[in-house]
């Protein structure tokens, strides 16, 4: 296989969501698919024609095996994944009732993927990538998991690859404390950050303090629905494309890699806005985080459909 384009770390979870319309603790009937944030970006940009490679950790069972089968069809590289036979791969129970907050239910402590190791990583190595990807949420794992998270970071600056990072907070996982001590100090160590507006409230960062830490570029998704690309010289803003909403779980995942791969194949900040605006958009139009994701095509033809955004001189 030729060098990869992009390296992913995190955990994935087997998902399981309850049939439509009905709260999680009445459901008989689920649906079963993946989750986690880097394995959605990697089946996203694979579905682009990019070239990726997932690491992690999974248990020796049958949520395993179904992960690492529903990554490899998709044409995501996995076969740096580490197979744990003493441990098991996380859970991930939801609902999507209409008209209330979303039932989130994690069953992840102590997975496969919380031993993840820098040794790990330095061992698997970048494979020519010359993008990683990586979310708060695998940093907040364990310990060791931020090691690692660090240990990639240390790969990626010695052989010249970008990073992007999400901080991707989940508090289920941890206190607001805790994240702005462990991510907090991962966000200036980006060239590409991604962040929700309220997600850098709580981490007490503004992208103006980032991109003054070195930050190249900070897309922030903005609670108005409005994405911003913020450089130290411009700013760019797309807005919102959705206009139906199936279930609104893994639209910031699909913006992350349409805008990626505008960004890998050397398109503007405008330019990616819009594809990642487009995935998103289709991304919250069906049921799991991976079924509405598009292919090249899929993305070429409903961009050409609709208008870019505004550049703006800072």
């Amino acid at each position: 296989m030729n060098d990869i384009e992009v390296l992913t770390l995190g955990e994935a979870m087997r998902l399981l969501l309850a049939e439509p319309g009905v709260a999680l603790r009445r459901a008989h009937h689920f649906q079963a698919s993946v989750a986690g944030a880097e394995a959605n970006v990697s089946v996203g940009l694979a579905r682009l024609g990019h070239r990726v490679r997932w690491l992690s950790r999974v248990g020796d069972d049958s949520s395993g095996a179904a992960v690492l089968g529903a990554l490899r069809a998709e044409g995501v590289d996995v076969t740096r994944v580490e197979v744990d036979p003493a441990g098991f791969t996380g859970l991930l129970l939801r609902d999507d009732t209409p008209g209330r907050g979303i039932d989130v239910q994690y069953h992840r402590a102590g997975s496969a993927a919380c031993s993840l190791t820098p040794e790990y990583v330095r061992a698997a190595g970048l494979g020519g990538a010359r993008l990683v990807l990586v979310s708060g949420i695998t940093s907040m794992l364990s310990l060791s998991a931020r090691d690692a998270v660090l240990a990639l970071f240390e790969l990626a600056r010695a052989e010249g690859a970008t990073i992007a990072f999400d901080p991707n907070v989940r508090l289920k996982l941890a206190s607001p404390a805790q994240w702005r001590e462990t991510v907090g100090p991962l966000l200036h160590q980006a060239d590409l950050v991604f962040a929700g507006e309220d997600e850098l409230d709580l981490l007490d960062v503004s992208a103006a303090d980032l991109i003054g830490q070195g930050v190249g570029t900070v897309v922030v998704k903005q609670r108005d629905k409005v994405a911003r690309a913020i450089t130290a010289e411009y700013e760019w803003s797309q807005e919102t494309l959705v206009t139906h909403v199936v279930d609104p779980v893994g639209a910031g995942d699909a913006l992350t890699s349409g805008y990626l791969s505008a960004w890998l194949r050397g398109g503007s900040p405008a330019e990616a806005l819009l594809a990642g605006a487009v995935s998103a958009a289709l991304v919250v139009g069906t049921r799991t985080d991976l079924e509405g994701l598009p292919d090249r095509a899929e993305l070429a033809r409903t961009s050409a459909a609709l208008g870019g955004g505004e550049e703006v001189r800072r």
